[in-house]
């Protein structure tokens, strides 16, 4: 059930934006909850990751899922030395059972991997990459500050160069193929939005808000005081029109959604170095040591941090 829209006109460009609307809740997610509605996918790096997904036997076995006071912990392993030989430092990747079109969801998340060499991401993603679209909640890569929140779609879809959000454009052109698939994305405009600073202050929450006409995606600090009441302790329904301006807002104007964006699902995971982490521009601009592959193969100790914690995920319909 959706009800109570609001709309305010945009004059530059002429953009209409829905403010928000209510949702009922369809899941509230934590700890064995959490886990029992993902799957694990030991599957090669769509990224060309140095990693090795495991199957969830062999997560459990080797300690990299676990689930403690009703929290989720997912992390990498941090005691095995790679040789060349390797195929990657073991990691998870995990996708939902469920799909979902129009909805919210709300990651309650307490700790998010951090390192050299590491590029962790919560995304929503279509069977049929990039024709059913992709949307990137929280990623980024060796430590570097703030989220990136992007789009990847198949060609003709682009986003306005000014719209009401609070981050920063960084790219209008979602297209997968062009601009080696940099998306069109949007820097979150507070350094406590990834990595160690978000992790020193607690972490926060990130919500993403899809609609047929928008995708919003949200972020609070764990201390912010302009946390929602719904968000902070969510119950059995919400409304999206009380959260004030979006992080990041991907409008329709010019991207017909309707032929762009499928049905999705959440894919959680962490990967090392690949096609964003690994660069080599990339990694040397970050102020990380040696290369990525060789760092990441020598120095098991370095990801002993290189975890998420998920406090809990509501997701409304």
């Amino acid at each position: 059930m959706r009800i109570n829209f609001h709309f305010l006109v945009i004059l530059a460009p002429a953009v209409t934006m829905t403010l928000g609307a209510t949702y009922q809740r369809s899941s509230q997610l934590a700890g064995q909850s959490f886990l029992d509605a993902f799957n694990f996918e030991a599957i090669s790096d769509p990224t060309h990751g140095r990693v090795n997904y495991v199957n969830e036997s062999t997560a459990k076995a080797d300690g990299l899922v676990s689930v403690a006071n009703n929290k989720l912990t997912l992390r990498a392993d941090y005691t095995t030395k790679l040789s060349s030989s390797d195929s990657g430092r073991n990691s998870f990747r995990i996708k939902s059972n469920s799909q979902y079109k129009t909805h919210v969801a709300i990651f309650d998340i307490a700790h998010m991997p951090q390192g050299c060499g590491t590029w962790p991401a919560i995304c929503e993603v279509g069977a049929n990459w990039p024709n059913e679209g992709e949307v990137d909640i929280v990623e980024g890569v060796n430590d570097q500050t703030p989220n990136k929140c992007s789009l990847h779609t198949s060609s003709n879809c682009t986003m306005p160069s000014s719209r009401s959000m609070s981050g920063t454009v960084d790219g209008t052109d979602c297209y997968a193929y062009d601009n080696n698939n940099a998306g069109c994305g949007v820097d979150i405009n507070d350094d406590k939005s990834y990595g160690p600073k978000f992790n020193s202050n607690g972490g926060g929450w990130y919500a993403i808000e899809r609609r047929s006409s928008y995708i919003k995606i949200f972020f609070w600090e764990r201390t912010s005081g302009s946390v929602p009441s719904d968000v902070k302790s969510p119950g059995p329904s919400i409304n999206t029109s009380n959260w004030g301006t979006p992080a990041a807002y991907f409008p329709d104007t010019y991207c017909k959604f309707s032929t762009h964006f499928g049905a999705h699902n959440i894919i959680i995971n962490l990967t090392f170095c690949g096609d964003w982490a690994g660069s080599s521009s990339v990694y040397a601009a970050s102020g990380c040591p040696s290369t990525c592959v060789d760092y990441v193969d020598n120095n098991p100790s370095a990801f002993k941090n290189a975890y998420f914690k998920f406090n809990s995920l509501n997701i409304y319909e």
